[in-house]
């Protein structure tokens, strides 16, 4: 097992995951710091976490938010098919944290979704934050998860896919509950197996595992020095990407801490 970060701040922390998360974190012994947009918003959290107030749109006002962390979970997620607010809020918030936190290394654990690299429509923004997470040179884990709580009962077995080919965009794509990502989120943090992992996240049928630590370690690591993760399809160049997009990936390289 890696070191054990112990500061941990949850952004996207009062959305349906992040909520179950800062609820993890905190039961997993971490001393967690929920970012939220104003006092009002932190009324459903856990009482025994933090919280600190900032624009997650606006990387000026992050610097409470990032001093002093040793990890972050990205959990926030804008409405599908609003081009503007992808960009803004799948994007912007990891380009935002990033740069607030100025080539410091943290742990990160990145939420996006199955079927990101499908082209088209605002996942693009999700798999561009993807990028800037394995082009910053921290240790991460990047969680592509399924459809939410769509699980049978009996559906439990957390399972782990790579090279994102479920497309069909339903729940035929694979199916998990909210505090099953939650926990997968919180339990990469900790988890040597896990740092530079890329993976679907479903559930199949079965009893919950115990341990994690086996399910990460059956898996490949994306490539070094890659912007993609292990075994996606390369259908999306980055050398075609906007001229913006490019100028973040290059600006990263140059506090990369690999």
């Amino acid at each position: 097992m890696a070191h054990k970060p112990g500061t941990v701040l949850v952004v996207g922390a009062t959305g349906s995951v992040g909520r179950l998360v800062v609820t993890e974190g905190v039961r997993q012994g971490y001393e967690t710091r929920a970012l939220v947009r104003g006092s009002s918003r932190a009324g459903r959290l856990d009482t025994a976490a933090s919280m600190v107030v900032g624009e997650l749109t606006r990387a000026q006002t992050l610097a409470e938010a990032v001093a002093g962390i040793d990890a972050v979970i990205f959990t926030q997620g804008s409405s599908y098919g609003d081009a503007a607010a992808a960009e803004a809020v799948d994007y912007g918030a990891v380009k935002n944290v990033l740069q607030a936190l100025n080539g410091r290394p943290v742990r990160i654990a990145l939420m996006t979704a199955i079927g990101v690299t499908r082209r088209g429509g605002t996942h693009d923004w999700k798999r561009r934050s993807e990028r800037l997470v394995r082009a910053s040179g921290n240790a991460y884990t990047i969680v592509r998860p399924g459809w939410f709580d769509y699980n049978d009962e009996n559906q439990l077995a957390i399972t782990l896919l790579q090279g994102d080919t479920r497309h069909a965009g339903s729940p035929a794509d694979g199916v998990i509950a909210r505090h099953q990502i939650a926990r997968v989120l919180v339990d990469s943090l900790a988890s040597d197996a896990a740092d530079r992992l890329t993976f679907e996240l479903v559930a199949e049928r079965g009893p919950a595992q115990e341990d994690l630590e086996p399910v990460f370690g059956a898996l490949d690591k994306d490539p070094r020095g890659s912007v993609d993760g292990v075994r996606d399809q390369p259908n999306m160049p980055a050398d075609a990407e906007p001229a913006r997009v490019r100028a973040d990936l290059d600006a990263l390289g140059d506090t990369d801490q690999a």
